[in-house]
């Protein structure tokens, strides 16, 4: 089975400072037509924890509009699941709930966590492991308990590189658990060691190009599309990526909200040059 590409859309900004609707409307109309299939609605490149519960709403009202018109695979962004959880008019396909944060409850406290968010989600829980946010690490063994609580049927992976424990859960997957490849440099990566999908943010730019690299596992591919994704996270994300949409005319402004700055001109032309 060919993996899954997903885009976790930016929420664009006019001018005065709310969310350019029409703009995440057609940001999501185009990369699914590129070639994704799939949208994550308040991921962090969504940059969910600067709106608030309205604008959060109408980000998922929309995003979720788009998906359901295409046939595309729709996700929403939860955060650790304590808030958010089926609060949204339209029910997505599945959630992404980070490990908690900050409190670091060691592997068995993740576990009982995600039991407890599976027992009361009304859709599939998608296991969001970034341990450089949530300072937070996970085996492979602990993933793999993670995966027999039923309705927790994947994770995005996002460790920051490729090490044992990575090797160890990609050579023996649980049957039905999607290992989504989380980190868009390393993203090549994990799909020619087995990922089943990716949840690339690069991919506003690439979204065609990253829909072959999952199709083919093209390597010379790879390699350019995870240069290109070093480019964009030259600073912290999405802001390369809003000044490049913005330069490109796909979103009115390149803002982002505190506590994010705008990218300097320097990380927009490295993108600009490839470099």
């Amino acid at each position: 089975m060919t993996p899954d590409l997903y885009v976790p859309l930016v929420t664009p900004f006019t001018a005065a400072g709310g969310i350019a609707h029409d703009a995440l409307e057609a940001l999501a109309e185009e990369v699914l037509a590129d070639g994704a299939r799939g949208l994550v609605a308040l991921g962090t490149t969504g940059e969910p924890g600067s709106l608030d519960d309205e604008e959060r709403d109408r980000v998922v009202e929309v995003v979720g509009r788009v998906c359901r018109r295409a046939g595309a695979r729709f996700v929403v962004g939860v955060g650790d699941g304590r808030r958010g959880l089926g609060r949204w008019k339209t029910a997505p396909d599945a959630a992404l709930a980070t490990v908690p944060a900050f409190t670091r409850p060691g592997e068995a406290g993740v576990v009982a966590h995600f039991t407890a968010l599976a027992a009361r989600s009304g859709v599939p829980l998608l296991v969001y492991h970034v341990p450089a946010r949530t300072g937070q690490q996970l085996t492979a063994r602990a993933l793999r308990e993670l995966a027999a609580i039923p309705g927790v049927t994947g994770v995005k992976y996002a460790v920051g590189g490729i090490d044992a424990e990575t090797v160890d859960l990609l050579g023996d997957r649980p049957a039905g658990f999607d290992v989504l490849a989380g980190d868009d440099v390393f993203a090549p990566a994990l799909l020619a060691l087995g990922a089943t999908g990716a949840v690339t943010a690069s991919a506003h730019l690439d979204t065609a190009a990253w829909a072959e690299l999952a199709a083919t596992g093209d390597r010379a591919l790879g390699h350019r599309l995870a240069a290109r994704a070093a480019a964009l996270f030259r600073e912290p994300n999405p802001t390369v990526i809003k000044a490049a949409l913005h330069a490109q005319g796909r979103i009115p402004t390149p803002d982002v909200r505190l506590p994010l700055l705008p990218a300097g001109p320097r990380a927009l032309a490295g993108v600009r040059l490839g470099t």
